[in-house]
Order: structure tokens, then C-alpha cells, then sequence
């Protein structure tokens, strides 16, 4: 796609439109881009000029960007913060592939880790930076290039590949229940519930999926945001927790934890590497998805 000059301004005037609308004066602005006022002036006439549209209201020598011209500064402002993420991951690994991968914490720590290795050892000329993501997030607005996202393949703009299922099982401590009871699901909906903030819905969908039908009103409880904190919660008897199986398998064989049904149920939602489309051609992500499709078979039980 070729794109007009008129519409590609210099990188000098946007970034001296940029830092006048963050910084609130023309000097704090000459001050950050070692220029004098009147170099910053200059640049926002040349920008007027080559736009042919009024961005600045002039008031005895103060600068103050109009309505439009705000607007306009917020969205380079993201442009201009993508260019100099690109120009240092260009800088940092110029001749090898860099991987920034969003992670879910639990499911990256036991799944994903325990397979890396392997990655590093077919593929030592790629760098995976990793960090976490509870909430969700735009693959436009952050350095990511792909996401391990539980839910449903629905993210817009996107591709995805299934990792793996999820089963899902009610758990409390033994002070609670003894070992080895199993309660119906109709007397699991009369103990203290403990939530998940990433999952709202899972008792609510299982509680369905288990033939008892129920209002959100009926699912009172605390709630968490991590699962290594509603763990704690259950271990010390705060009440039920809806778990998936790889993460307290230890706990119930240690007797730390007591299974309240026989066996584990799917969850609504599934494991997913997800990235944007415009990211499907890029070397580093195709090695790694190419690679992961190995990894990725949802019959199989997790590592623990």
C-alpha cells in the first residue's frame, strides 16, 4: 500500500505536536526535545502548512493545541510509541527473532514452561520475551505478538490454534468435607462459593452443565484474582473453589485438598495461542506456532 507524502508528516513535527499536547507548554516541549521554543514553533507551522488545517491557537506567545489537534496527537502518540518499540526490538535482536508472548500465569507456569526447553534447543536463534495478562487487551495498542487467552477462538482480528481443553473440579479443604465425599451438585450450591474475576460465569455454566439451574443472584461469594490466591482461600477452608484438575491434582493426593465430585467436567472455554492477523507471516511467531502444534494435544494430561 503506497501512502501519499502529504500523509506521512515528519517524525520531528509530530513529535513536537505530541509532546505540546502532553506536556501543556511550548517550553516543557522545547525542554524534552533539546530544541528552543521558537525550533518547536517552527515545527508546528510546518506541520499546519503541510496539512493545510489551523493546529494551534496562539495567545501572547503560549501555544495551546485546538480540539482537533488534541485528537490527532493522541492517535500519533500511539504510532510514534509503536516505531520506537519496533526500532528497539530491531536494535536489541538485529540478527536473530524476538517472540513478545502474553501469558495467563497459572496455565503459562505449568503448561507452557515445562515445554520451552525444547523450544530453546530446535530454536536458539529466538527470543521469547514473556509476560503476564489477566484481563484482556489490544493486540493494537501493546508489543505483543501473540497470547496464550482462555475463552472461546472469538478474539477480533485474529487467529488462533487450540492448546488445550480444560477440566474443571469443586474443591475445598477437608475441614470442610472429609476426603473422599462427593456431594451432589445441588449441595455444593449450599456451601460459601469462592470466584475467579477472569472466570465470572464458571460456576454459574458448570452448575447448568450439572443440571441445576441457577441465577448469578444464587452464586454468592468472595472473589479472586488469580488462581494461586483462591487456592489459599480453599486450602484454608473460605469455602469451594472450581478448579481446573492439573492445578490441585497434588493438593487432593496430598490430602490438602478434598474433591467434592468423582470426576473433573470440561469447562465452557479452552486454551488458545492466539495472534493477530497481521502477525501470520512473521518468522519467529511461525517457528513457534509450527512448533507448538507438537505440543498442543488437548487428550493428553497436563505436566505436573
Amino acid at each position: 500500500m503506497q501512502h501519499p507524502r502529504r500523509f506521512l508528516p515528519s517524525i520531528s513535527a509530530l513529535r513536537a505536536l505530541e509532546a505540546l499536547d502532553r506536556l501543556g507548554s511550548a517550553s516543557a516541549a522545547a525542554e524534552e526535545l533539546c530544541l528552543t521554543q521558537g525550533a518547536v514553533s517552527r515545527q508546528l507551522q510546518s506541520l499546519e502548512a503541510q496539512l493545510g488545517v489551523s493546529l494551534v491557537q496562539r495567545d501572547r506567545k503560549k501555544l495551546h493545541l485546538t480540539p482537533e489537534a488534541e485528537t490527532y496527537a493522541r492517535e500519533i502518540r500511539e504510532a510514534l510509541d509503536k516505531i520506537t518499540q519496533s526500532t528497539l526490538r530491531v536494535q536489541t535482536a538485529p540478527m536473530a527473532g524476538t517472540l513478545n508472548l502474553a501469558i495467563l500465569p497459572a496455565f503459562g507456569m505449568r503448561w507452557l514452561m515445562p515445554r520451552l526447553p525444547e523450544f530453546a534447543r530446535r530454536h536458539p536463534d529466538i527470543t521469547i520475551n514473556m509476560t503476564t495478562r489477566l484481563q484482556a487487551f489490544s493486540f493494537g495498542s501493546e508489543p505483543i505478538d501473540a497470547a496464550i487467552h482462555f475463552g472461546t477462538a472469538d478474539w477480533p482480528g485474529t487467529e488462533s490454534m487450540l492448546l488445550k481443553s480444560e477440566q474443571l473440579l469443586p474443591v475445598c479443604s477437608p475441614q470442610m468435607i472429609p476426603v473422599g465425599t462427593y456431594l451432589a451438585p445441588q449441595n455444593i450450591l449450599e456451601m460459601p462459593l469462592l470466584h475467579i474475576q477472569t472466570r465470572p460465569k464458571a460456576w454459574l455454566d458448570w452448575f447448568e452443565q450439572h443440571g441445576v439451574s441457577v441465577s448469578p443472584d444464587d452464586l454468592g461469594g468472595t472473589m479472586y484474582d488469580q488462581f494461586s490466591t483462591i487456592t489459599q482461600a480453599a486450602l484454608h477452608g473460605l469455602g469451594v473453589a472450581l478448579m481446573p484438575d492439573y492445578l490441585v491434582e497434588q493438593d487432593i493426593a496430598t490430602g490438602r485438598l478434598a474433591a467434592l465430585q468423582s470426576r473433573p467436567s470440561e469447562a465452557a472455554g479452552a486454551y488458545y495461542l492466539v495472534w493477530p492477523k497481521n502477525k501470520s507471516r512473521d518468522p519467529a511467531l511461525t517457528k513457534f506456532r509450527l512448533w507448538l502444534e507438537g505440543q498442543a494435544q488437548p487428550e493428553d494430561p497436563l505436566p505436573r
